[in-house]
C-alpha cells in the first residue's frame, strides 16, 4: 500500500510540473481619459471628483465670517477691503525688504532696529547665526527667528 501511495504522489507531481509554461504579454492602459484612456470614462471620473470635493476656499471664508470667527475687515469682499489688504501686504513687503537689506545688503549691519507702526523688528548678527525679534506693541507678543549664518573660509 505504501508503495502505491508513493508512486501515485510521484505521478501527480510529474503531471503538475510537466506541462509547458504559458505566459502572455504584460499590457497597461490608462483608464483616465486625461492620460489617454477611454474617453467614455470622463463622466464617471468627473462624478467621482465632484463627490469628493467637499469644500472650497470661499466656503471656508463664508463659514468663518458666519460663525463669528472671522474679522470682516480682513475677510470682506468689498473693493475697500481688498485695497486695504493689498496695501498692507505691499507695506509689509517693503518693511521686510528694508530688514533684509540691512542684514544682507551692500553694507550689512551687525545689529539694528526697524519700526513700522506698532511692529518693531530688531536683529543681531553673531558669528554663527542671525537672530530676529518681531515685537508687537499692541499685545506685547514677541516672535523670535534664528537663521544660521553661512560661514565660508
Amino acid at each position: 500500500m505504501k508503495f502505491l501511495v508513493t508512486h501515485l504522489c510521484a505521478a501527480l507531481a510529474f503531471a503538475a510540473l510537466g506541462g509547458p509554461a504559458i505566459a502572455g504579454d504584460l499590457t497597461f492602459s490608462f483608464t483616465n481619459p486625461s492620460f489617454g484612456g477611454n474617453a467614455l470614462n470622463s463622466s464617471h471620473f468627473l462624478g467621482i471628483a465632484n463627490a469628493q470635493r467637499t469644500a472650497t476656499a470661499s466656503d471656508v471664508v463664508d463659514n468663518d465670517v458666519a460663525s463669528g470667527g472671522g474679522d470682516t475687515t480682513t475677510t470682506g469682499t468689498t473693493d475697500a477691503d481688498l485695497f486695504v489688504r493689498q496695501l498692507q501686504g505691499r507695506l509689509l513687503s517693503a518693511l521686510s525688504a528694508q530688514v533684509t537689506d540691512a542684514i544682507f545688503g551692500e553694507n550689512p549691519q551687525e545689529d539694528g532696529t526697524v519700526t513700522f507702526g506698532t511692529t518693531t523688528v530688531t536683529f543681531a548678527r553673531t558669528t554663527s547665526e542671525i537672530r530676529l525679534s518681531i515685537i508687537d506693541a499692541i499685545d506685547g507678543s514677541v516672535t523670535d527667528i534664528i537663521v544660521p549664518q553661512l560661514v565660508t573660509n
